[in-house]
């Protein structure tokens, strides 16, 4: 953990980079590792085709972001986490929401303790490429 999903209304497709979002995002949850580790981040694009946002007209877009996470980290943490996350998309979409309707949001959720299973082999993959587990965004 972290496993990101980036929600996004098609319609943005034609004027935001993707990846270029998935990656500032990402960067922006993980720092420099400290809080939520390199190794454990899961960020995934979700284009969302059919949507209704506020009254229908087809320039409305919207990016929301779920930053899910194992519980653990203080409120203060998390709260930094988030922010950081919140400005870094406002700033990459400032020119698109400068020129149409453009809805942002991030939230975060601890994922259930005891219902949570997970393995990987990330950590052995990356010291063979050789990058380091806590990066510098």
């Amino acid at each position: 953990m972290p496993h990101i999903w980036v929600e996004y209304s098609t319609n943005l497709e034609a004027s935001v980079d993707v990846p270029v979002l998935l990656k500032t995002v990402q960067d922006a949850l993980i720092g420099d590792g400290s809080i939520f580790p390199f190794a454990g981040a899961r960020t995934r694009g979700v284009p969302v085709a059919n949507h209704l946002i506020v009254d229908g007209h087809p320039d409305n877009a919207f990016v929301h972001v779920l930053l899910r996470i194992a519980a653990g980290r203080s409120e203060a943490d998390r709260k930094t986490a988030g922010s950081r996350v919140f400005e870094a998309v406002k700033a990459l979409l400032a020119p698109v929401s400068a020129s149409r309707p453009l809805g942002i949001s991030v939230q975060m959720e601890e994922a259930d303790e005891t219902v949570n299973f997970k393995t990987s082999n990330y950590r052995e993959y990356l010291k063979q490429r050789g990058i380091p587990e806590k990066i510098s965004a």
